[in-house]
């Protein structure tokens, strides 16, 4: 009984170890990819709820900790409908080549193979989004992904509205650029 019982404080002890000495660090990682403070702290805990709830040991804490945050992440863009998608044509009943991405990104079919196209889509989108400058990234994120009106965000920002949908713009036009590649990638797999 007293093993078992120093074992689970020694565990405690290395969870809070862990915790002290990467959540400043993997916050910083998580707030530079999403759109608010909140949100990165709701990522934060779950990632660490995560960690602690491992039954499994860690070898690579750091990487560990990382990935299963860029997967939150992830996670996070996933849950909400992306409007984008309109915007770059992936929602046509199918495209020239017959090719359906209504299907591949919105199917609630949970197949090894739609479940890759979906992952490999939204990390692709957020490997995007991270090369925006900041304005354009914020801008597009809040009125896309977080359906914040143009409005509401120049009356938090003070940019006027005008300048707001010229970011939005240039953004989608990197997206719809940077994403056409994958697109071209998967018709001829």
């Amino acid at each position: 009984m007293a093993i078992e019982t120093i074992m689970a404080a020694e565990r405690n002890n290395n969870i809070t170890d862990t915790i002290r000495s990467y959540s400043k660090r993997l916050f910083g990682f998580i707030r530079q990819r999403v759109a608010s403070k909140e949100d990165a702290e709701d990522i934060l805990q779950d990632v660490f709820y995560q960690f602690a709830g491992n039954p499994e040991p860690i070898e690579q804490a750091t990487s560990w900790l990382f990935t299963v945050a860029r997967n939150k992440i992830t996670d996070s863009y996933r849950k909400k409908k992306l409007p984008l998608v309109n915007d770059l044509s992936f929602t046509a009943a199918q495209d020239d080549e017959g090719f359906d991405w209504k299907e591949v990104l919105f199917t609630t079919n949970d197949s090894p193979e739609s479940t890759y196209l979906r992952n490999l889509f939204w990390e692709e989108l957020q490997e995007a989004l991270d090369e925006l400058p900041k304005e354009q990234r914020e801008v597009f994120i809040q009125n896309e992904l977080e359906d914040v009106p143009f409005k509401d965000i120049a009356a938090k920002t003070g940019v006027p509205v005008a300048t707001l949908i010229s970011r939005k713009r240039y953004a989608v036009l990197h997206l719809r650029d940077r994403l056409a590649g994958l697109k071209d990638e998967l018709l001829n797999y």
